[in-house]
Formats: C-alpha cells, structure tokens, sequence
C-alpha cells in the first residue's frame, strides 16, 4: 500500500498496476489530447490509501516541447479554497476562531452593507460556504458592474493593490443577500484569508504554511512561485487548438459574464497580495495529500469532527446553479443527490475545481481521492473532459 506521505513527486504509472484498472482512464486522457482539448494533464487516483492511477500526459510547455511531469506546478486557482478552508477549521479547532461569531469582532474594519444602507452581520461558516452575501466581479455581465467600477480583484489579476485595499473596495458595494438566506459563489475565502492572517498574527501564506501545508509536506505548495521552470504554461480552449493564454487576456467560463482577467506573471510577484482564493501553485501531488488525510479523518492536521463540519452541507437544501442535486459545505461542493446530479459518486461525494484547467473529488464512501490538474481553460475545469474521467475512474473500480 502507497502511504500518504510516500505519494510521488515524479515517475511513471506504477508497473504493478494492473493495465485494465488503467485502461480506461489512460484512454479518457489521450482521447482529450488527441481532440487538441488539453495541452497536458496530471491524474492521480487514490483508493483506501493506495495510489492505483498516476499519469502525466502531455506536455507543460507545447511551444517548448516540455512534458508534463509529476513535479509539474500549477496555478491553482480555486484548488485553493479547501486548503485555506482547512486552515481556517484548524484555528477554529484551536478556539481561536468560532464558526458563528460575526467577523468583525476580528475584522472591524470590513462592514460591507445590505443595498438599502443597513448594516450586515457575517460569519465565519457563512464565509467557508459561500453565503455571505459577496460575489465575484466576473460574475458582472460587462465592465460597469459595480464590483468593475469599485476596482475590485477577484484574485487572478495584476492588480497591483493590497488585501487591504481589495477588502476595502468589496465592502464598498452592496451585498448581493442578506448573509445566510442563498448561496452565491464569491471573494469570501479572500475575506477569509484576510481574516485567517489577523487572527493568526501573520501573513496569510505563512499561516497556511504553519497549519497545513508545512505539516503535511506540500512543499510546492504557496502563494508564489520561486521556479518558472517547473511552472505549467496556462493555455485556453480554442480552435483548432488552445492557445497560450495571453498577460491581462480575459476569457469567460459563462454565457452572460465578463469573464475573468487573468495575469500569469502573477504567480511569480512577491508583492502580489495573497488571494486565498485564487492565488496559490502546487503539485497534484501535494493536494492529494491533503485531501487524503481529511479523507482519512484529518490526522493530527484537523480533528474529525470538523472534517465532518466540512462535509457537511450548509446550504439548507438550496441547489447550486447549474449543479443538480449538489449542496456546498465548507470549502467544497457536497454531492446530494446523485441520481439528480447523474454521477455515479456517492451521496456526499466532495468535489470543485480551478479556473486555470483543475477538477478534484473525494468518494469517501468508496475510499476514493481523485485530481486532475491541467494546464487547459475551461476543458480542465467544466469541459467534457471532467465527466469523461469521473466516468472513467468508476469504471476502472468495477475491475479491481
């Protein structure tokens, strides 16, 4: 059995797997490539604690001709959310935060408004399950939406402002609900962030750091990049092939928005602020770590019972636009109903993704981790492709 800490940083599919247990996810893998969907991908599969799956296809830089690696570092984009959202739990393990009390009693200075002027209360459960009120600006239908106007970052951006002064612009417009009363994917983990560092007393990538990945040996893991090198290039779904995804290019995942900015170059700024999340890199690897061990409990990273808060949906039944039968927990989505969501994972499956080409998901009903990072928007995240493994994945279990 492969034991968590001995996940690999580099290699090949192991030789002792047998290759129909491989098949069908080696042939999902080449068929995508082979269609010019992707540019290169990295998939690891875990089952009760053995790696049974790890391919790197592809290649990382297709001008250069640089394959795709194991040790291959991406930007993660929304991959981040679990792990500052584990940070957060670990000081809420600690009693130094509290899920229920309203985040000004460690953020004063953050008191975003109900449209009308009256003031908001908002907790820290309601940052980690997206039902605080906030949005996202490339939710906006065009550039004079008012999170456009107030200048906000979502995150992925050369903005060249502070956490402070981003926090400062969001509280400035509107909420979009009175917090608690509907979901709305947004900024809040970037809020989080900001409060994760008051309360820990340092900046936030040395909090996520102390409390997540130093422990757990994700040493590629961070909110910068220090070798270019082994960093994946971003490229976008075009025809009659992705092509590199451009400084300052922006591209929409939605019919109806504006779409996301992005600036590759930010991954390599040091001065760029910590967006938790959107702003961090790592290795498939080093996420698998993570959500191996909550798979497994949480270890001595985060105690049981607030893995099972995670787990735990927190929308009050209300569905997640364009996701059937799944609800949201704390720092993921929570599979509901998998007849509605017409997966074959089972109820209380955990699952997201990353703008920059990512998918990963935990069955822990079957003992499964999964995660497929790419280096190809939007195919990695929502395209075609993301079904077309999961299918695969189960397919290969009905072989063991």
């Amino acid at each position: 059995m492969t034991t968590l800490q001995s996940f690999p940083r580099q290699g090949v599919p192991p030789a002792h797997l047998p290759v129909p247990l491989q098949a069908p996810i080696q042939a999902v893998v080449q068929q995508v490539l082979d269609d010019r969907r992707l540019v290169g991908a990295v998939i690891l599969v875990a089952r009760d604690g053995a790696l049974i799956h790890q391919q790197a296809a592809g290649f990382a830089d297709r001008e250069s001709a640089r394959p795709m690696t194991l040790e291959t570092v991406f930007r993660l984009a929304s991959v981040s959310k679990p792990i500052v959202a584990t940070a957060a739990l670990a000081l809420v393990a600690q009693g130094r935060l509290d899920l229920d009390e309203g985040i000004e009693r460690w953020l004063p200075e953050f008191q975003p408004r109900m449209a009308d002027g009256h003031s908001a209360r908002i907790t820290v459960r309601q940052l980690l399950s997206h039902t605080a009120g906030l949005g996202y600006r490339f939710f906006e239908a065009d550039t004079t939406g008012p999170y456009a106007r107030a200048g906000v970052s979502d995150g992925m951006d050369a903005s060249g402002i502070s956490l402070e002064e981003n926090l400062r612009r969001l509280a400035s417009v509107p909420l979009l609900f009175e917090p608690g009363t509907a979901w709305g994917y947004s900024l809040a983990t970037d809020v989080l962030g900001a409060l994760i560092a008051r309360v820990h007393g340092t900046s936030l990538d040395e909090a996520v750091r102390q409390r997540v990945t130093g422990p757990l040996g994700m040493v590629d893991t961070g909110f910068v990049a220090l070798d270019p090198q082994r960093v994946a290039t971003a490229y976008v779904n075009d025809t009659p092939q992705p092509h590199r995804l451009a400084e300052g290019e922006t591209v929409s995942a939605f019919e109806g928005a504006v779409g996301i900015t992005y600036s590759p170059s930010r991954l390599f700024d040091p001065q760029a602020f910590p967006s938790g999340g959107a702003g961090m890199a790592g290795t498939a690897p080093d996420l698998l770590r993570l959500l191996e061990t909550l798979r497994q409990g949480g270890g001595t990273l985060l105690p049981s019972e607030w893995v099972a808060e995670m787990a735990r949906d927190q929308t009050a039944g209300r569905e997640l636009p364009d996701a059937p039968g799944f609800g949201f927990g704390l720092g993921f989505s929570v599979l509901r109903d998998p007849v509605l969501a017409a997966s074959p994972e089972s109820a209380g499956t955990w699952r997201w993704g990353g703008a920059y080409g990512h998918s990963w998901f935990v069955d822990r009903a079957q003992g499964l981790s999964v995660v497929a990072f790419t280096n190809t928007l939007y195919e990695g995240m929502c395209g075609r492709f993301v079904t077309d493994l999961r299918d695969a994945v189960y397919r290969a279990l009905e072989v063991q």
